[in-house]
Formats: structure tokens, sequence, C-alpha cells
């Protein structure tokens, strides 16, 4: 058991350096040798936890990913709280204002860190779409909305919200209001639910 914690911890401080160097150089300038200076281990020791540079970058999005869809699964199996108000806190959970996760996506944000961009939302795509379609299914049952379609709904939605709203789109205010209504429109259309009847909520979601 000690030779296990023994490779995580040296595996987390090489994805530790990893991750703050490709914040301040970016993916594509970090070099091993620099991971290898930061972290003070010889190449062996790196290659022995991670083949190369890609796959350090990839173990980086998983972690980061993993704790998004740790937080939406608990928002969502909190049966206590309101179908509506769960499904925003989900989406709300891929919102993250400080620590690490706060570095990560401006790291993602930078043109030199677009393949970690990219698969970042391909992991959130696929964690983060099965816990909202439960939660539409769960509406389904009790009559709040109708779809045939509850996975390809969200996907559509987790897919257009990733793309407009991540930040990478430079908008003026009117905008990104416009595309905050018709998003909204489209949800309710997607849902068959009544005209309006998720404004309050989803706008409240956008103005956290």
């Amino acid at each position: 058991m000690r030779v296990i914690k023994e490779a995580e911890e040296r595996q987390n401080e090489i994805l530790d350096a990893a991750d703050e160097l490709f914040g301040q150089k970016g993916f594509d300038d970090t070099s091993t040798n620099d991971i290898l200076e930061k972290v003070g281990i010889a190449r062996g020791t790196l290659y022995y936890h991670f083949k190369s540079k890609e796959n350090i970058m990839d173990a980086l999005v998983e972690r980061y990913s993993v704790c998004l869809v740790a937080r939406a699964q608990k928002i969502a199996a909190d049966t206590g709280v309101p179908i509506i108000n769960r499904i925003i806190g989900v989406i709300m959970a891929l919102n993250v204002d400080n620590g690490n996760g706060k570095e990560m996506i401006e790291q993602m944000h930078k043109p030199q860190n677009a393949l970690m961009h990219q698969k970042t939302q391909k992991a959130i795509l696929s964690g983060i779409t099965p816990i909202l379609a439960a939660l539409i299914e769960e509406g389904v049952l009790q009559g709040l909305f109708n779809t045939p379609f509850p996975y390809e709904c969200m996907e559509m939605v987790i897919t257009y919200a990733n793309t407009i709203f991540d930040g990478d789109m430079e908008m003026t205010g009117e905008e990104r209001m416009k595309r905050m209504q018709a998003f909204i429109f489209n949800i309710e259309r997607l849902l068959d639910v009544e005209s309006g009847s998720l404004v309050p909520s989803v706008m409240q979601m956008f103005d956290n």
C-alpha cells in the first residue's frame, strides 16, 4: 500500500507542476525538461508515471473533469431540492470561480492551450450530460417536461453553453443578452414547457 501511495503522491506533484507551468507558459511552450526541473526528478521517473507531455495533459483534464462531475452528482442527488433548481445547480457547477479550477479555465482560453480546451469540453460533455438527462427523465415522470430525447436535449444545451458562454467569444452586452434569450427560448421548446416558465431560473443562473 505504501508504494501505491508514494506513486500517487509523485503523480500529483508532477500534475501540480505541469498545471502551474501550463498556466505560465502554455502547453505548447512547456517542455518536459521544464516539468522535470520544477519537480526535481529524473527523466526516467517522469516517464515511469507519464509516457508523454500529452499524457500529463490528459491526466490534468481528467482530474479537473472528475472534480466537476462529482460536484454535479452531489447537486443532482439532493431530492429535497426541486428539479429545475437541481438542473440549474448542475450547470452552475461548471462555473468554477475560485482555486485551481479558475486557473485551469484561464489556461484553456489561451491559444497555445487549444487542445487542452477541446479535450476538457469533451470530458465535460460526456460527464455532465448523463447527469442532466437523468434529471430530465425524472421531470418527465413528474409531468414537468415532455421529451422523448432527454439525453440529446441536454447534449445540445451543454454543447451550446460551452461554446457560446465559456468566455472565448467576444460579445457586447446586447449580443450576450440576445443569446441568453434565444437559449432559454429553445430550452423551453426542447422540454415542451410553457413559454417563459424557465426565464426566472435561467436568468438567475446567468446573473450568478
